[in-house]
């Protein structure tokens, strides 16, 4: 594999493991990166291809290495997955789709490029953050550009980091910001030596939050979740691998409406369809997520903020053609 793209796969075998009993078909990778679980897949069911999606083109071309020896079982196309249902459709003539796997979050490759701009561990880094280097917005624009206000309402929201407000008013006070190292040294600034003092790195949160920014990371988590399990015929799965709470939340309530396990939600919002079969369109899997095993932890310490969730399409469930069960 590609030095530059070579990563592990988190929860490999639980994610094998909740695809094993899918009707022979499709299994859409919608965030397909390196192509780790999509090999395991494929070497664990002979009858099933894949749909891989990436909007990485570096990640595309590891992945067309690692899954070329599977020949026509796969197919790979650079998009991202929030347009999941689009890039089905225009692929539907491939076979029935009876699972579809989202892998969230910044990948090892990713973070450990120093050009990328991903991590506060490289200094000198550019302020880029793009996971599609081919988008116009980029951490400069956001860190630059963006009013504080802006600023202040994605560090809250995204990074959920309760010293927004300070950190937002002292970027805006330092600009211009050239380097990840710039950006470090502001938002230490803008939080309490006593507070610094805690915890993980004083960054993390509002990387993560300009990150997710530049990538629209929770708007396209949305738009796939809704675009996605009406795709699914009777006892396919989804399932969504996510790292941080605002992923897991929301993928939560999305399983809870399509369940019928929860009230419906105002309108605009996903909606659960009553059956008297079934009570909903899919079964939930997982009442809980799964996390990483000991021997995985021991082994990946990044695979530590895992949460694995999974549902079932029941045979009698409607879904509309917007993915509002």
């Amino acid at each position: 594999m590609d030095a530059v793209f070579e990563h592990r796969p988190v929860m490999g075998r639980e994610v094998v493991e909740l695809l094993m009993p899918v009707p022979p078909g499709v299994v859409i990778d919608g965030t397909i990166g390196g192509g780790g679980h999509s090999r395991l897949l494929l070497e664990a069911r002979p009858d099933l291809h894949v749909l891989g999606i990436d909007r990485d083109p570096r990640a595309l071309e590891a992945a067309g290495r690692l899954l070329a020896p599977y020949g026509d079982r796969v197919r790979i196309v650079s998009g991202e997955f929030g347009d999941i249902g689009e890039i089905a459709r225009r692929r539907e003539d491939e076979g029935d789709i009876v699972g579809i796997l989202l892998d969230l979050g910044v990948s090892s490759p990713q973070l450990d490029r120093e050009d990328r701009g991903f991590s506060f561990r490289f200094p000198d880094a550019p302020l880029d953050m793009r996971m599609d280097s081919r988008q116009t917005l980029t951490a400069a624009q956001v860190v630059n550009e963006y009013t504080e206000d802006e600023l202040t309402q994605i560090i809250a929201d995204n990074g959920e980091e309760r010293f927004a407000r300070r950190i937002a008013r002292r970027i805006v006070a330092a600009r211009p910001l050239e380097t990840t190292g710039d950006l470090v040294e502001v938002i230490k600034d803008g939080i309490p030596a006593a507070t610094r003092r805690k915890g993980g790195h004083p960054a993390r949160r509002t990387f993560q939050a300009i990150r997710m920014e530049v990538n629209r990371e929770l708007p396209n988590l949305a738009e796939a979740l809704d675009e996605s399990v009406h795709l699914l015929v009777p006892g396919g799965r989804m399932l969504v691998l996510s790292y941080h709470s605002l992923e897991d939340r929301m993928v939560k309530d999305r399983f809870a409406d399509w369940s019928g396990a929860r009230a419906p939600r105002l309108p605009g919002g996903p909606l659960p369809i009553e059956t008297p079969e079934t009570g909903g369109a899919v079964r939930v899997l997982t009442s809980k997520p799964l996390r990483p095993r000991a021997v995985e932890l021991a082994e990946n310490p990044r695979s530590e903020s895992a949460r694995l969730r999974a549902v079932e399409r029941n045979p009698h469930g409607i879904v509309s053609s917007r993915g509002n069960p």
